[in-house]
Formats: structure tokens, C-alpha cells, sequence
């Protein structure tokens, strides 16, 4: 899906924040963490749960969930939702569609590759509070995802490193989308 076939999205007073990393990487605990700060008419467009939960599709090249993540997050901008979009989002199979709506939407957009070392990674993994999800996906699973630095091109996302706290990465994307200064709208 282009640009050209979806024209501008949002309005001139939506947010999109895109957050990429790799499995474990504190994507899910940053986007509830900004819900949390900042309240109702954030909307959380969730790869795993389109893909995984709606679905029920593997991660491969060429993906209905690619359409269906890009037409959701466009949705909710388009009727006056700030977004976050959050997922492993591996560049070569989302970029495009990433690259088209961060491009096309209106206003502010701000990219994150939340970039945390495999060592880390499996760390993590383990304090997952989801026991069957833990059963399932073993650090074979997360060595065959793992993908090191897997930036979206012409520098668009800011990398944080695993060094930036929960608190401090969700104070750190408040502050440069500008949703510290904007007031939630009660839905």
C-alpha cells in the first residue's frame, strides 16, 4: 500500500509514535506505559495481536497483517487517535508500509528501534509473565528472530539502548512527540 493510494492520514493534531525492537525488547511495557501516562485517545496498534491474535499468521514477506497493521494505524489517526504503533516489525518485510505512513501522515511522527543486546534479550524473555507463551518460545525462538540493529533507513528511527529505564524511555517519547503538552480526549 502507497502513499499515493491513501493520501495524507491523521489530523494536524495526531501523534504516530512507531516502536520496533527486537523480541523483548520492552516494546509492549513502553506503549502501556505511555497509555498510562497519558490516558484515554492513545491507540496501541499491536503487531503481535493483529498478526498472532486476529489472524493467526506466521511472520513472512508479503503478510496480510502488513496491510492490516497499516490500515489500522491509519484508522485510528484518521479519526483523531494518536497512535502507537509497536512491534518487531522486521524492516524488509514493514518498512515499505512504514516508511509510506510515517510519510504520509500530517503531523508529528517519531520512529524508535529500542535496541537491546541478545545477552539482554534473554533475560527478559525469562521475567515474561505469560507461562504458556514461555513454554512455547524458548531462546532457540529468540535466536533465530533476533535480528542485530535492524533499522529502518535515512536514520529514521532514535535508537535507545537497553540502558534507558521503562520510566525514562516513555518520559523520553512523551517528551519529543509532544504528547506531555497535549490533554487526552475522554472517548
Amino acid at each position: 500500500m502507497t502513499e499515493a493510494a491513501h493520501g495524507t492520514v491523521g489530523t494536524s493534531d495526531t501523534r504516530l509514535i512507531v516502536l520496533r525492537g527486537n523480541s523483548a525488547s520492552g516494546k509492549s511495557s513502553v506503549a502501556a506505559g505511555l497509555r498510562e501516562k497519558f490516558g484515554r485517545n492513545l491507540a496501541i496498534v499491536a503487531q503481535d495481536n493483529l498478526r498472532r491474535i486476529v489472524l493467526r499468521e506466521r511472520d513472512r514477506p508479503g503478510g496480510a497483517n502488513i496491510g492490516l497493521i497499516d490500515l489500522t494505524a491509519r484508522y485510528a489517526l484518521d479519526n483523531g487517535f494518536h497512535v502507537v504503533l509497536e512491534g518487531i516489525l522486521y524492516a524488509d518485510r514493514y518498512g515499505t508500509m512504514l516508511q509510506d505512513l510515517v510519510r504520509a501522515h500530517q503531523s508529528v511522527r517519531r520512529c524508535y528501534y529500542l535496541h537491546v543486546p541478545f545477552e539482554e534479550t534473554v533475560l527478559r524473555h525469562a521475567t515474561k509473565p505469560d507461562a504458556e507463551y514461555l513454554a512455547h518460545v524458548n531462546e532457540g525462538h529468540l535466536r533465530d528472530w533476533y535480528r542485530e540493529k535492524d533499522l529502518l533507513p535515512n536514520g529514521m528511527e532514535t535508537v535507545i539502548d537497553a540502558a534507558s529505564t521503562l520510566d525514562d524511555t516513555v518520559q523520553q517519547i512523551l517528551s519529543e512527540s509532544g504528547l506531555n503538552g497535549i490533554l487526552p480526549i475522554d472517548r
